[in-house]
């Protein structure tokens, strides 16, 4: 695990692009695992406007996201899917066919987590996984838990993170109380995995991910035991 520190927010969207811009580079056909919320806007901007100048190619990239809420269309502005194309893939040259997003609307949510399970595993894995992090140290929307869970599925959202959430709704009412995931083991096999967060407000957890004990009452704490993991802090969120 390689933390990396910087002066806010801006500076960490940057770098976090940059990393990503180097993996489709390098690999122009890669699979990468994405995110969503505030944390990851700036990378996104960055990555637009790299591929409108031409720098970057997402032709061949392939993309799978982290999690989706249950029942959202993918219409709704707030659902996950709409939040990708408004910040990201409506602005740069992917194929549509190539992303990946849970359909937290499905009639059959196993058969949905299954289905996502498999698709990840038929692109190949992925390469690199882009990661936020929770005030309660959850990561995509594996809560805190009595154990890690290994694959996608369906999650029921602490009050916390409904509470965190609900500034995205117009009340704390309208935020779905599940969501679908990817799990643990599934962010785990990436290859590669960046974490982007910044603010006073994730001190607490990021000091449990990297000097806590290894528990899924802290689920970012298992990346402790993964071989590739940057991470991209602010020092408002780094307790040295």
């Amino acid at each position: 695990m390689t933390i990396h520190i910087y002066e806010n927010a801006e500076q960490i969207g940057k770098a976090a692009a940059a990393i990503l811009s180097a993996q489709v580079l390098q690999k122009p056909d890669c699979v990468l695992g994405l995110a969503t919320g505030s944390s990851v806007l700036t990378t996104y901007s960055e990555l637009i406007a790299a591929n409108k100048a031409g720098l970057t190619d997402f032709s061949r990239v392939t993309t799978f996201n982290l999690d989706e809420y249950c029942g959202l269309p993918s219409t709704h502005e707030q659902s996950y899917k709409h939040f990708m194309r408004e910040n990201l893939f409506n602005h740069i040259n992917i194929d549509e066919s190539n992303i990946f997003v849970p359909n937290g609307t499905a009639k059959d949510i196993a058969h949905e987590c299954g289905r996502y399970e498999f698709s990840i595993n038929n692109a190949g894995g992925i390469d690199l996984q882009l990661l936020g992090l929770g005030n309660n140290g959850h990561i995509a929307f594996n809560e805190p838990a009595d154990a890690f869970r290994n694959t996608t599925h369906c999650v029921q959202l602490s009050e916390s993170t409904i509470a965190a959430n609900s500034r995205f709704f117009a009340s704390e009412a309208e935020v779905p109380r599940a969501a679908l995931t990817m799990g643990i083991g599934t962010i785990m096999r990436a290859r590669k995995i960046v974490m982007v967060v910044y603010g006073a407000g994730k001190r607490e957890a990021v000091a449990a991910m990297v000097r806590g004990a290894v528990t899924p009452k802290c689920p970012a704490s298992v990346l402790q035991l993964h071989s590739n993991v940057v991470i991209l802090a602010d020092k408002s969120a780094v307790d040295n």
